[in-house]
């Protein structure tokens, strides 16, 4: 797990790669269960027999929502915490390319380059990141993304902006 930064500190971060993330293996169940939640069931991701007699991948893939939505856990285990933080907020997502499919059984993770900070108002600091998530042993990334958070902090700590 990466350690800890400031405010100030990753402020003067913005342009440099934060962090790469554990790897996640996407399986079935994992699969599967995101089907149940979000009540897409189509066959190339639930029916592994028809998905290996009928799809070009050999089986089953993940929802590109279910890739995207790893990127939260992988934004644990790859970007420091900052210190001053009280509360993080997704704030969302521009320019989401799914660009690769992640077959069943597939290992994914997340690389995270620090696009741009900016301070909101008395308490906040919105951060830009430019997202990949990266297929194990596979060229081209599932997804590429931009997306913004924005990091809640006690007034008293806001650093000044320059």
């Amino acid at each position: 797990m990466p350690g800890d930064i400031s405010l100030v500190e990753i402020m003067q971060r913005v342009g440099t790669e934060l962090g790469i993330s554990d790897w996640i293996t996407v399986d079935q169940t994992m699969i599967d269960t995101f089907a149940d939640a979000t009540h897409d069931h189509q066959f190339i991701h639930v029916d592994p027999e028809r998905a290996k007699a009928e799809t070009p991948y050999g089986g089953t893939i993940a929802h590109g929502f279910l890739t995207l939505s790893l990127l939260s856990a992988m934004n644990y285990s790859a970007l420091p915490k900052i210190r001053e933080e009280v509360m993080g907020i997704n704030y969302g997502f521009e320019k989401i390319r799914f660009m690769s499919p992640v077959k069943c059984g597939a290992r994914v993770r997340g690389r995270f380059v620090l696009a741009e900070t900016r301070l909101r108002g008395a308490n906040m600091l919105m951060l830009t990141y430019e997202v990949s998530v990266e297929i194990e042993n596979e060229r081209k990334p599932a997804l590429t993304a931009t997306w913004t958070t924005l990091s809640q902090f006690d007034p008293k700590d806001r650093p000044e902006a320059g």
